[in-house]
């Protein structure tokens, strides 16, 4: 990949990155630290004519995909972004993937989850789902697994610290729109990494954010480029 901008002048603009220096690239800068990552078209889609992100995937956004995942302890995801896309559990191959956290309004689990040993997915849901959904979801991942926090909405300050005391300090949210705007709003997200994908599709679809209005300043730190796909890295001015 070719680098476009640095903000810690480690690396000079112009020079292609190989792997080892992408990892440097995307290190946190803290030891507790959440981010999210998606992508979107040229248009501002955050998703195809199939109505999924892999249909706008690059090979580029599976290189920092694929790495993000490895600097991460959890993945967080909205349940209806685990059923759209099809998410099973992270650890069902690879015994070293990072945790999954599916965050549910209703406090029900997506069945195609279940498919990875014991402990590897988390659900977190609030206090109001209905306790009989609640307690099929305990039967089917472990009571200690099932997490409640807020009342009538997901109170996303008490899901990070509960994750950090837990000791996953470095999170990564997937999706969806809904669900990082909600983050974004609660003040949790530190960075945000987007790719853009070099196509139009035209159309209607979601942007990566979907909900009340937000007004976040962030800082560009990072901007990669190959084949037409541009990779950045944005701080979260609080």
């Amino acid at each position: 990949m070719r680098l476009l901008l640095d903000s810690s002048s480690t690396h000079t603009p112009g020079e292609t990155v190989d792997d080892s220096a992408l990892a440097d690239l995307y290190v946190a800068p803290a030891r507790r630290w959440l981010r999210a990552n998606f992508v979107a078209t040229l248009d501002g889609a955050a998703n195809g004519p199939d109505n999924k992100s892999g249909s706008i995937n690059t090979d580029a956004d599976h290189i920092v995909f694929d790495l993000l995942r490895r600097l991460t302890d959890v993945v967080v995801v909205g349940a209806g972004t685990v059923r759209a896309e099809g998410y099973p559990s992270l650890r069902a191959e690879d015994p070293r993937a990072p945790v999954l956290m599916v965050v549910s309004h209703q406090g029900a689990v997506p069945p195609s989850v279940l498919d990875g040993p014991f402990g590897s997915v988390y659900l977190i849901t609030r206090e109001g789902a209905d306790p009989a959904t609640l307690d099929a979801s305990r039967d089917s991942l472990g009571e200690e697994f099932v997490l409640t926090a807020g009342t009538d909405a997901v109170d996303f300050v008490k899901m990070r610290n509960m994750l950090e005391d837990k000791g996953y300090r470095q999170i990564l949210c997937e999706g969806g729109p809904s669900l990082l705007n909600s983050m974004l709003a609660a003040g949790v997200v530190d960075e945000l990494d987007l790719t853009w994908s070099p196509v139009i599709v035209g159309g209607e679809h979601p942007t990566i954010t979907r909900g009340p209005d937000l007004h976040l300043p962030a800082s560009p730190t990072l901007l990669l480029e190959e084949n037409g796909t541009i990779l950045g890295r944005w701080f979260v001015n609080r």
